[in-house]
């Protein structure tokens, strides 16, 4: 299971419901932690498809409701941003003491907000990335500022926040003013990564400039071009996800990995069947990537397809082999292209005979051969690129055995 559902205790003895999402060999390299919108909790689809996204890159993702969201214990108006923060603290020392202490804050509206003050206070912490974040803390009031003068005279009223009813306190109101971001921002002194959507109408593209400008290098940052500020389209998300990934690999570079906890694996593919519908985390000792299949047979097409990846390692393979070839030759080869397509063919139509029709797997290759090279040279190169391994391998007879673990 590539999901572990968890019960975090935070500082005043809530529960904090969470999840971690972990790698598909189940072996994280790295831990970071997501921090979830004001108002939102971690069951919201963008931050699952963050945290899986992410995952990919060899990290396990803990995300979690703060308190009184969600799954959480408490109340909201015990969900004021100081309690927010010391809600980060707390699940990072639940990672540090149960896994391994988180290298990596992400952190989504206010919860990137958030994620910047937490990662100024804990030292394990050696990265930030925020998305759609606001430069200042009190900028979320003004989704509750009607009721401001009623919360002063009444001192608990309900408010609704994105539609939906929640109770607010004067401590919680009061909270909001009293961290000053900027300062904390260019204090950091962390790797930090700014995403943002330049037409969020929530919260403006001027708060990322502010973010970015306090900002002590290294920092970077990413436009979400037409992306809402929920994230609400799937695409977006993994967009967000699979970028904090790379950018990440420059201060977290990927380790060896032992695959699952067994001996001798070299590859293993995941496919989390209630949440995807083809979409696979593939993970090697040192890589990870998808794959997928097209959207004409159900598949969300955001990586190749399993036929696609077998023609790129023929391709991939040949022009390997023609480089070391002609290197060992001393042959100006100076670029070598591999065009593969893969397809089912009658025997008719290859001009086999055969008693009955028969399907075979056919791949067509065609070469291109950049250099100094003679009619020879170009004949023999040819030649050559049938003999890769995994040209001989395809046409060679294959035993799969497969069992149960």
């Amino acid at each position: 299971m590539n999901t572990i559902k968890l019960d975090i205790k935070n500082k005043k003895g809530h529960n904090l419901q969470a999840y971690l999402e972990l790698p598909a060999n189940e072996n994280p390299t790295h831990y970071a932690i997501f921090a979830h919108c004001f108002s939102c909790n971690s069951n919201f689809n963008a931050v699952k498809n963050i945290s899986r996204s992410l995952s990919n890159h060899s990290f396990g993702v803990l995300r979690f409701d703060f308190t009184g969201l969600g799954k959480s214990e408490g109340e909201f108006a015990e969900s004021h941003f100081s309690a927010n923060v010391d809600d980060l603290i707390a699940v990072n020392t639940f990672l540090t003491e149960n896994y391994k202490s988180p290298v990596l804050l992400v952190g989504h509206s206010l919860g990137g907000a958030a994620v910047i003050v937490a990662g100024s206070k804990l030292e394990n912490i050696k990265a930030v990335a925020t998305i759609g974040a606001p430069a200042t803390v009190n900028h979320v009031t003004h989704l509750f500022s009607h009721a401001i003068e009623d919360v002063k005279e009444k001192g608990e009223v309900e408010v609704k926040i994105g539609g939906r009813p929640f109770k607010i306190n004067e401590d919680f109101v009061k909270d909001f003013s009293k961290t000053d971001l900027p300062k904390i921002t260019k204090a950091l002194r962390k790797p930090i990564l700014v995403m943002h959507a330049p037409f969020d109408n929530v919260v403006g593209i001027e708060n990322a400039h502010e973010i970015y400008h306090n900002a002590m290098h290294p920092k970077s940052f990413i436009s979400l071009d037409d992306a809402d500020h929920l994230l609400s389209n799937k695409t977006d998300s993994i967009y967000v996800g699979n970028l904090i990934g790379t950018w990440a690999d420059k201060y977290f570079p990927a380790e060896e990995n032992n695959i699952l906890s067994t001996e001798g694996e070299q590859l293993v593919a995941h496919l989390n069947i209630l949440e995807d519908n083809f979409t696979t985390s593939i993970q090697t000792k040192k890589h990870a990537f998808l794959a997928d299949e097209p959207n004409h047979i159900g598949g969300d097409d955001f990586a190749p397809s399993p036929y696609d990846f077998l023609s790129a390692s023929l391709a991939a393979c040949t022009v390997m082999t023609l480089k070391m070839y002609a290197a060992r030759k001393n042959w100006d080869l100076q670029e070598v292209f591999a065009y593969i397509t893969y397809s089912r063919k009658n025997s008719k139509d290859l001009g086999i005979e055969t008693e009955k029709a028969t399907l075979y797997n056919h791949f067509e290759k065609k070469l291109k051969l950049i250099g100094n090279l003679d009619d020879a040279q170009k004949k023999r190169l040819t030649e050559i690129a049938s003999k890769c391994p995994v040209h001989k391998t395809l046409q060679s007879e294959i035993l799969i055995d497969t069992e149960l673990i």
